[in-house]
């Protein structure tokens, strides 16, 4: 067993190196440059630009990973909405190239993707549901799972997921838990929409679903996602709540007002039957997750 980890720079693809070096599952970590997290030891890191086909497959070949976990891609809907090119490159084109060096030696591949793949119609949604993206982001997520599903090598999974949360070293983004926890205390206004529903996912639980996929050997489209789905305004009163705090300083506000360039889907949440059946995944709500992630702010600061 040896696991090739795309993406290790970012929350969860340090979340996953933390779990496989505690549970001593050997492991190789990527990311484009140089290593910024300093608790995955120099001598599992490799860095390597996804985009470098050539670079790619000597890296597989020489590695001979019995599985690729392939969480790197670009997030940023609305960058990817004015930017189709480059999202369809990083997100389409590297995992294919990706993809492929995993079929040359036989290894298992897993592709992140993400709740936006569907309209938000008729959440929440099963992992047989059909897809309907509405953004250039989320067409890219179809793109890049469409190439796995319709290839004759089946040893792939894909793991979808929903607004993950977490605290990591260097991190170039926040997420909207993290943000909450440094501006309610503080009495900051935060604007928020309450005509989106979602249901967070704290990294640690999305990194032991990835990785479970891997250690029992499944194949597939799995949902990995927080246990419940409520409108985004409701998610920051949570932190508050379990932080102690009284008259938060939420506005309201409707995705309209926004003027983002991508659209989102309105309601989202997963069915999260299958994984807790085949993967035990029993995954936190956000107010088992805050007085961890509390702690850990001081850790990753």
């Amino acid at each position: 067993m040896k696991i090739l980890i795309t993406g290790s720079n970012g929350l969860l693809g340090q979340k996953i190196v933390k779990r496989c070096l505690k549970h001593g599952i050997p492991f190789i970590a990527t990311s484009k440059g140089i290593n910024r997290n300093p608790d995955c030891p120099e001598e599992h890191y490799i860095p390597l630009d996804l985009q470098e086909s050539d670079a790619v497959k000597k890296l597989v070949e020489a590695q001979r990973p019995t599985a690729i976990i392939h969480t790197a891609a670009l997030t940023n809907v609305d960058y990817c909405e004015t930017n189709p090119e480059e999202c369809h490159q990083v997100n389409v084109v590297a995992s294919q190239i990706l993809f492929e060096a995993a079929k040359s030696i036989g290894a298992h591949f897993e592709l992140l993707s993400t709740d936006f793949v569907f309209d938000g119609e008729n959440g929440p949604y099963k992992e047989e549901d059909a897809v309907n993206p509405l953004s250039v982001y989320a067409q890219s997520k179809v793109d890049a799972e469409q190439i796995l599903i319709r290839d004759e090598f089946k040893n792939w999974s894909i793991s979808r997921t929903i607004i993950v949360y977490g605290t990591g070293f260097g991190l170039s983004r926040t997420n909207m838990i993290l943000w909450a926890l440094e501006a309610l205390p503080k009495g900051e206004v935060m604007k928020l929409v309450d005509d989106q529903f979602r249901a967070p996912t704290w990294a640690d639980d999305l990194a032991y679903g990835c990785v479970e996929i891997v250690l029992r050997n499944q194949t597939g489209i799995f949902h990995l996602s927080g246990p419940v789905s409520r409108p985004v305004n409701k998610i920051v009163e949570e932190v508050g709540e379990a932080l102690g705090l009284k008259n938060l300083n939420i506005q309201t506000i409707s995705s309209a007002t926004l003027n983002q360039a991508a659209k989102r889907p309105p309601r989202t949440g997963f069915d999260l039957s299958k994984a807790e059946k085949i993967l035990d995944y029993r995954p936190m709500d956000i107010q088992e997750t805050i007085p961890i992630l509390k702690k850990e702010v001081t850790y990753y600061s």
